[in-house]
């Protein structure tokens, strides 16, 4: 099923950021991975900016007290997944290996591993294109329709896709958010470092007044957290998982 769009988005996906304890190590791993390549960041020694090149951003954020998941176990949960498509899954996986990954199990049309700070991603098989390429970002929920549609409202990108348990906003190739629905699902509690995070999206605000998107991201359901600086905001959405506000000062 597809959406009409959302005609006013909060703001748009800027990146999508993972917490390491070692970013310049999950930075060139990758680099040699999908061919990504590091964006000047200035002085700032706890962030590492990825682009891909076909519009994704990925942002690799200093955690120096990460504890990382323990996929597929609740107790330390992946919290989302990166998807890549990939022309041969297992070619994928023995180079992933080879630069430093770490195998968690094999299926028919993907395979699923860990990169070097331990988030899960999966890769999945895609012949008819020779490059290693990013498919979309994969969070878990309790409930995915209902987070579908808070992020379909949140960045302004149609519910493309909904089925039992599984739904994806935006259209493929073009940066989509996917929903996967987890029994017995564990929230991050940020900061709190026995329950991190993990991953988190952090959404542009641009054009706008901060605080009329604040009050429309609180209207749909998020949660401000306690967390600021001079350009981001901290909130959490419906599943508790964090996200920022970011704007240009």
């Amino acid at each position: 099923m597809t959406s009409e769009p959302y005609l006013r988005a909060i703001g748009s996906l800027r990146a999508v950021t993972l917490d390491a304890p070692d970013i310049d190590l999950l930075a060139t791993f990758y680099e040699q991975l999908a061919g990504w390549r590091r964006e000047p960041h200035g002085a700032d020694d706890d962030w590492i900016a990825l682009n891909s090149g076909d519009g994704w951003r990925i942002g690799l954020q200093q955690a120096t007290d990460h504890i990382a998941p323990h996929w597929p176990d609740q107790d330390r949960p992946q919290q989302a997944h990166l998807d890549f498509r990939v022309p041969d899954i297992d070619a994928a996986a023995e180079h992933a290996q080879q630069l430093g990954a770490t195998l968690l199990r094999r299926n028919e049309r993907w395979h699923t591993l860990a990169d070097p700070a331990g988030h899960p991603f999966d890769l999945c098989v895609n012949p008819d294109d020779p490059r290693t390429t990013l498919m979309a970002v994969m969070l878990d929920c309790p409930d995915a329709k209902a987070l579908s549609h808070f992020y379909a409202e949140l960045l302004g990108k149609p519910v493309t896709y909904e089925a039992d348990g599984i739904a994806m906003i935006g259209e493929d190739g073009a940066q989509p958010v996917m929903f996967q629905q987890v029994e017995q699902y564990t929230a991050p509690r940020w900061p709190d470092p026995a329950y991190p995070q993990q991953i988190h999206l952090d959404v542009i605000v641009q054009d706008v007044d901060v605080d009329a998107a604040e009050r429309a991201a609180l209207d749909i359901g998020a949660t401000r957290l306690d967390g600021a600086g001079p350009d981001w905001r901290v909130y959490a959405d419906p599943a508790g998982k964090p996200f920022c506000l970011i704007w240009t000062v």
